[in-house]
């Protein structure tokens, strides 16, 4: 383990609906504030620094579940998705700045640009993803000089801004942290200008070394090099025998619906860290390595690999990505209000030593 640094542990909220297992509808858990809180009360408890929560055409709104998340929270922070095109940066700036005095500096922000092109459209963006990425990035840099400047004067491609001012100024400075988890060449490029983390997707810890360095040779560029960290978005299927692992990754995956299994294969079709994940559970099956499992990907669109394993072979398969480079993981679990806690108790002892 060649990082000294403590590890920043992010978990989920599932805004989408929990389950323990995506073929039995018995099984599932439907979006609540109960169980968001069940959830984010479990992480919190786990030591877990953040939550993520996303947004999709399938969640609850990410800004409101945040805010009540928060609220009823102690020290937790929230990673907060958004998308390009949907908020005008100098309202989205007051507003990230005044949940940032509110809490105290309890929030993180996490670009999504990448979505599927039906999606987009469905929800008005009828630009393509290479113009999303555009929007996006003006979207920051309009935002950074908001949070950092008066009387900011602003003409790009796709907003505007004359003289405008933002009160209050963030309560973290100069401003919350950028999250960007991506595998396309744009997304790479506006992270290693923009982001505090940037967060891969599971892959071998071989590849993810390489791609540690690329990135930092890309943030070089901008005199970042040193200063861009990089995060792991995992899921985690852990108990205390490897049998009683690899029986409830079964359960969570077996006897899903083909119908379903092939809608899969076409969702989010356009996102690379999406088609990487398909490549994965493709040319090697399930099992990337004793303990990465590509499983979860037959049933759900994006981060899919899973950690399997008893406590220690977890935190064994996690310290791999920290001697790559990494310096923090965002984790998920079914369901996450269970796999939170037993991860807390279990593997997060054995990373902290």
């Amino acid at each position: 383990m060649n990082n000294k640094k403590p590890l920043q542990m992010g978990w989920f909220i599932p805004t989408i609906g929990d389950t323990t297992a995506f073929s039995d509808p018995s099984k599932s858990i439907p979006q609540s504030l109960e169980h968001f809180e069940r959830v984010a009360f479990a992480a919190e408890q786990a030591g877990f620094d953040y939550v993520l929560v996303p947004v999709t055409p399938f969640c609850w709104d990410a800004w409101v579940t945040a805010s009540f998340v928060i609220a009823r929270t102690q020290k937790l922070k929230a990673l907060i998705a958004v998308k390009p095109g949907f908020i005008h940066p100098v309202a989205q700036a007051k507003m990230f700045a005044t949940f940032d005095q509110l809490s105290k500096g309890r929030i993180y922000i996490n670009l999504i640009a990448g979505l599927s092109e039906k999606d987009a459209y469905a929800e008005g963006q009828i630009v393509s993803k290479e113009s999303r990425y555009e929007q996006l990035e003006e979207e920051v840099e309009l935002m950074k000089r908001l949070w950092t400047e008066e009387g900011v004067e602003y003409n790009g491609k796709y907003h505007q801004a004359h003289g405008a001012k933002v009160i209050p100024a963030p309560f973290q400075q100069p401003h919350p942290p950028f999250f960007l988890g991506g595998g396309s060449e744009h997304a790479a490029e506006i992270s290693a200008k923009h982001s505090a983390v940037h967060l891969f997707w599971g892959d071998y810890p071989e590849r993810i070394a390489e791609q540690i360095k690329e990135m930092r040779e890309r943030a070089a560029k901008y005199g970042r090099g040193e200063e861009i960290e990089f995060a792991m978005r995992l899921q985690i299927i852990c108990r205390e025998t490897e049998e009683e692992a690899w029986a409830a990754a079964d359960t969570l995956v077996n006897g899903a619906d083909p119908a379903w299994t092939e809608q899969v294969k076409t969702m989010m079709a356009e996102s690379v860290a999406n088609q990487r994940m398909k490549e994965l559970s493709k040319t090697v099956g399930r099992k990337m390595t004793p303990h990465l499992w590509t499983g979860i990907t037959e049933v759900r669109p994006g981060a899919g690999i899973a950690v399997v394993g008893n406590p220690q072979q977890v935190a064994d398969q996690l310290l791999a990505f920290v001697d790559a480079g990494c310096t923090g993981f965002c984790l998920s679990g079914y369901p996450h209000h269970e796999e939170a806690e037993r991860f807390g108790r279990l593997v997060m002892p054995l990373l902290n030593r």
